[in-house]
């Protein structure tokens, strides 16, 4: 803030600057701000010839940036052929970012400083990390970079061992560094234009990378109370809730797929039995927002692909490097139909009763990802000529995050690609924060009566 001398009315004139202007917005205002200053640093990066093996386009840098920064992955130019080393650096620089969430990033760096952190900074912290509590969040953003950390190394060892015969150490680590942030943060981006269906048929492959999304997909919170409470069994709810929701949500997955695409000669039917099962897990967990696939998307049938769409509309754990509307929030909503089912006052899951702002939450969350999905496709339908499922399978892997495509992406026109960018965004700041952003609330002070109206 600085005062200026005013001589018109012989008082000080207080001046906001820029920093103080910014501060004063809403958390997921700064939050989006800081994500789109992001993007833009990284298509400008994209850009710079020595990124490059062909020219690129302002649209294709900006689409490529976008995709990684809210660890999408989808593509409109194949990552392996058309970047160069710095380039494909500069992607897995952008993904690590957008996963880890670029706010984690400065309150470490603020901490590291001796900085003291004030409440604005706080509350955005606060709102990209999910925390209820102003004091945990830099405990929260120090325990997800550690954890990020470790896991990452883990998974780069293991897979620069498994790749090491076939590639030779140096192809080997890059590739395994490059896969891993990849994977552990759901990006979905690979180098070849084939993803991993080459290694359909690879345990050490397919376990190290769906372990990976999968860790990264659950969220910090459940990973901080399993290393914190695993010892003396005393698991939060929560963290029992999505343990429990993930493996059921998984294994129902791999069930359903391998018996939809067991007959299917162009994904599961020419493979060996072993083969079959490594190939549908790792297509029933994948569209938990990883975007990486060992089978042809395009080819899988229609019932696998409407069910897939419902995987990725789910998505993953809260605070984690996955989006959807998330585990939490299908599994609340699951049990708030079932207790009204039931003729039933009061929600409960696991014991525990949900707060009834909880339940509204995960409604509003889910009718805004609904209308944006709806609007999404409705508006592609529009402006594209391609099939109705292909559109809608790009609308949800856009705004879910997930990066799997049915090849329609890349030939998308300017305005569809324009779609899926904002679609993207959204889905990585959250549906209900992209609606805090348009619209902060205001509470009502006047009470209504109450009224009854007619609902189905």
């Amino acid at each position: 803030m600085i005062k200026n001398w005013d001589p018109h009315t012989s008082h000080y004139r207080t001046i906001q600057t820029t920093r103080q202007h910014f501060l004063a917005l809403s958390p997921p205002a700064i939050l989006a701000l800081s994500f789109l200053m992001l993007i833009l640093t990284g298509s400008v990066l994209l850009l710079l010839p020595m990124a490059t093996t062909a020219p690129l386009t302002l649209l294709q840098a900006l689409f490529t940036a976008t995709s990684a920064v809210t660890v999408t992955g989808l593509v409109v130019v194949d990552t392996g052929s058309h970047f160069t080393l710095f380039g494909q650096l500069v992607i897995a620089a952008l993904i690590q970012a957008g996963g880890l969430g670029f706010m984690t990033f400065a309150v470490i760096a603020a901490v590291s400083l001796g900085a003291k952190i004030g409440l604005g900074q706080q509350m955005a912290a606060q709102e990209a990390m999910g925390q209820t509590s102003l004091a945990r969040v830099v405990q929260t953003a120090k325990a997800v970079l550690l954890y990020s950390l470790v896991i990452e190394s883990i998974g780069f060892l293991l897979l620069t061992l498994t790749w090491w015969s076939e590639l030779g150490l140096a192809t080997a680590s890059y590739h395994a560094f490059f896969y891993t942030i990849s994977a552990f943060n759901n990006a979905g981006f690979a180098l070849s234009a084939d993803s991993l269906m080459p290694y359909a048929g690879s345990v050490a492959v397919n376990g190290i990378i769906t372990a990976l999304f999968i860790i990264g997909g659950i969220g910090f919170a459940v990973l901080i109370d399993l290393r914190s409470n695993s010892r003396h069994l005393r698991l939060s709810t929560n963290t029992r809730m999505v343990l429990w929701a993930t493996l059921w949500i998984n294994l129902i997955a791999f069930f359903v797929i391998w018996l939809l695409e067991y007959g299917n000669p162009a994904t599961l039917a020419s493979l060996s039995l072993a083969d079959q099962a490594l190939a549908a897990w790792f297509q029933a967990v994948t569209p938990r927002t990883a975007g990486f696939n060992t089978l042809p998307t395009d080819e899988l049938t229609q019932a696998t692909t409407v069910f897939t769409l419902l995987l990725m509309f789910i998505g993953g754990g809260s605070l984690s490097t996955a989006s959807g509307i998330k585990v939490g929030t299908f599994v609340i909503l699951l049990m708030a139909t079932y207790a009204f089912l039931r003729r039933r006052q009061q929600v409960t899951l696991m014991k525990r009763t949900v707060p009834p702002a909880l339940v509204m939450k995960a409604l509003a969350l889910t009718v805004v990802s609904m209308m944006l999905t709806f609007l999404a496709i409705f508006t592609l339908t529009v402006m594209e000529d391609a099939d109705f499922l292909d559109i809608a399978f790009e609308a949800v892997s856009a705004l879910s995050t997930v990066g799997l495509s049915r090849g329609l992406t890349g030939e998308l026109s300017a305005a569809g690609q324009t779609v899926l960018i904002v679609l993207m965004i959204a889905g990585r700041l959250g549906p209900l924060t992209l609606a805090y952003f348009l619209a902060t609330p205001k509470q009502k002070k006047v009470k209504y009566p109450e009224s009854r109206f007619q609902v189905g």
